[in-house]
């Protein structure tokens, strides 16, 4: 996951669709298993030392204490994203500490840039929510200060890493509209789903992983549904926001910032 973790969402060649229904409602063969309205405040500067076993639900942060510390884990300080990893001219790397804290009710990400070098990345893990299978996810989310060179992709990577299976949204650059991927098990094309929608309105996004199918709501409403390759093997919710893909580089002493005001998963039982 770490090494491996790249957001594919803007490769060439994928299919683009769109669809609109009525959500759903939860229903029995659902569970809820985590959900947090971030109640606690987490200064910043307290998602430090999060190299303890890492990539597992055991993994932690040693600066966190209490529910934080149970509930959230972080990529370490150092680690590279996946513009670095890809030799990008402006990259990432992961920097908790200096990126993500909770106050008022909601964890805040504020990646930035110095004067020189890499954007400060930053990608969250509800612990509770790793190594699952067949599970819902949902997060209610809004980028209060947009910049170019900055982007999230809010995936399901796979605990052991086969090479193709990735379910990523909400994901795109900020600048850009919200869109979600579906990554086949066995390496084809890739499925897309644009919303239209603006990062920077208060949205609610939910993943509904079943056996054989894949679902994408945006607001209550389904954007997209795929059942090609669907993975049946157990993943981890990872919440990425890193530097760009597309070509746009941040600029030197910028920021950008999303704000979460919950997050839930529920177990398909």
């Amino acid at each position: 996951m770490r090494r491996a973790l790249t957001a594919l969402g803007v490769a060439a060649g994928f299919l683009v669709a769109s669809a609109t229904a009525p959500t759903a409602e939860a229903g029995p063969t659902w569970r809820l298993r985590f959900s947090d309205e971030f109640n606690t405040p987490v200064a910043k500067g307290r998602f430090t030392d999060c190299r303890h076993r890492v990539d597992t639900a055991q993994a932690y942060c040693s600066g966190l204490t209490g529910s934080a510390r149970a509930n959230w884990w972080a990529y370490p300080k150092g680690w590279p994203d996946t513009a670095t990893q890809r030799s990008y001219p402006v990259g990432g790397i992961y920097d908790p500490a200096s990126t993500v804290w909770i106050s008022g009710g909601q964890m805040h990400i504020r990646m930035w840039r110095g004067p020189h070098g890499p954007v400060h990345s930053a990608a969250v893990v509800p612990k509770k929510l790793m190594n699952q299978r067949y599970d819902r996810y949902e997060e209610r989310f809004r980028v209060s200060r947009v910049a170019v060179g900055y982007k999230s992709a809010h995936l399901l990577w796979p605990v052991v890493n086969d090479g193709c299976s990735e379910i990523d949204f909400p994901e795109m650059e900020w600048t850009e509209t919200i869109a979600a991927f579906a990554h086949p098990s066995n390496c084809g094309r890739q499925a897309a789903f644009d919303t239209g929608k603006r990062w920077g309105d208060w949205h609610t996004s939910r993943i509904d992983w079943k056996p054989g199918e894949i679902s994408f709501y945006l607001d209550g409403r389904l954007v997209g549904r795929s059942t090609r390759g669907i993975p049946d093997k157990p993943m981890s919710w990872i919440i990425q926001n890193e530097a760009a893909l597309n070509g746009d580089r941040a600029a030197p002493n910028s920021s950008a910032q999303m704000d979460i005001a919950y997050v839930k998963g529920w177990t398909w039982s």
